[in-house]
């Protein structure tokens, strides 16, 4: 019998097909119903830690946001949790080398650049050098967007995103921009002026960020953080369409910070505006949210497909 000779392009195909099979265990989830992909999580400490808070929340694959310089970590956590863990790179984007080491990322087999979190302007010259970056490779990037303090000293993060973000989608239609934090979500409503970091009562209709995601195909939500789920807990009316509108554009993400996936330790760390979370996991509350808002098959959109379609996450099922 004649063998077909096995390929590096067959090999990287068969590495591709078994990284995110299904893992056992998310396939009788009692909370959720079925494997889950959390796409906002940090990389922590330690080979185990990520994993003991994906089992105690019951999410079954995790996309890690961490430094570039993080590689051999991630590859480590790979070899010892095969089919879980994909990641996406951040660096220092002030730096005159950022592009060059995130393209480095990108080879280490990251599949995006995120979380970028800097004190410029989401309009400034580093951010832009970041969008054609991921223009011209082809991947997503993930900002965070914030106006206001959440403690004294701390500064605010690609700022300008009411002014000055949707002429970005404009200039760079190639990009694929995944939108987080708290003025990209506070801007659900019509009568959002950065007043507050995390704004309550009833969404006026007719906001930026719900405009800007049914205007441009380039741009997505990241369902993650205390900014999502305050968002989405002030007014249930508005949510339940929201996320009918935009089930195709909307990622999970945790954005969690606590201990166990049970609320254990600090839920949002560093940052005392959000105590509506303490004692909470942010992955189990949002989870728990957009299942009883949104149809059973727009939460299988939100948790599972989104994340492995935009981010090119590689699954054998979806």
């Amino acid at each position: 019998m004649l063998r077909t000779p096995i390929t590096r392009r067959h090999a990287i195909a068969a590495t591709i097909a078994a990284m995110f099979a299904r893992p056992s265990h998310a396939e009788t989830s009692a909370l959720w119903g079925g494997p889950v992909v959390d796409c906002h999580f940090h990389l922590r400490q330690g080979l185990d830690a990520n994993y003991v808070h994906m089992q105690g929340c019951e999410v079954s694959n995790a996309m890690l946001l961490a430094r570039a310089n993080s590689a051999d970590q991630i590859k480590e956590m790979r070899a010892k949790y095969p089919g879980v863990f994909a990641w996406a790179a951040s660096t220092d984007i002030t730096k005159p080398d950022a592009e060059a080491v995130l393209t480095a990322a990108l080879k280490h087999g990251a599949l995006g650049f995120g979380e970028l979190k800097f004190h410029v302007a989401c309009d400034g010259p580093e951010l832009r050098r970041m969008f054609a970056l991921a223009a011209e490779m082809d991947v997503p990037i993930l900002v965070h967007f914030q106006e206001v303090n959440h403690f004294d000293g701390e500064g605010t993060w690609s700022t300008g995103f009411q002014q000055h973000f949707e002429p970005m989608l404009k200039a760079y239609p190639k990009t694929k921009f995944v939108g987080h934090a708290d003025a990209f979500w506070a801007n659900v409503s019509a009568d959002y002026h950065n007043e507050a970091a995390y704004p309550t009562g009833p969404i006026k209709p007719g906001g930026l960020t719900d405009r800007l995601l049914a205007d441009y195909s380039n741009l997505y939500g990241d369902l993650s953080a205390n900014s999502c789920n305050n968002a989405l807990s002030r007014d249930a009316e508005f949510t339940h369409g929201f996320l009918a509108r935009h089930q195709d554009k909307l990622i999970f993400g945790s954005d969690c910070s606590c201990s166990d996936g049970k609320g254990g330790g600090i839920s949002q760390n560093n940052n005392p505006t959000a105590a509506r979370m303490a004692g909470k996991c942010v992955a189990r509350e949002t989870l728990g949210l957009l299942k009883r808002s949104a149809s059973g098959q727009a939460f299988r959109k939100m948790t599972w497909e989104n994340g492995h379609r935009v981010w090119r996450i590689p699954a054998t099922q979806i």
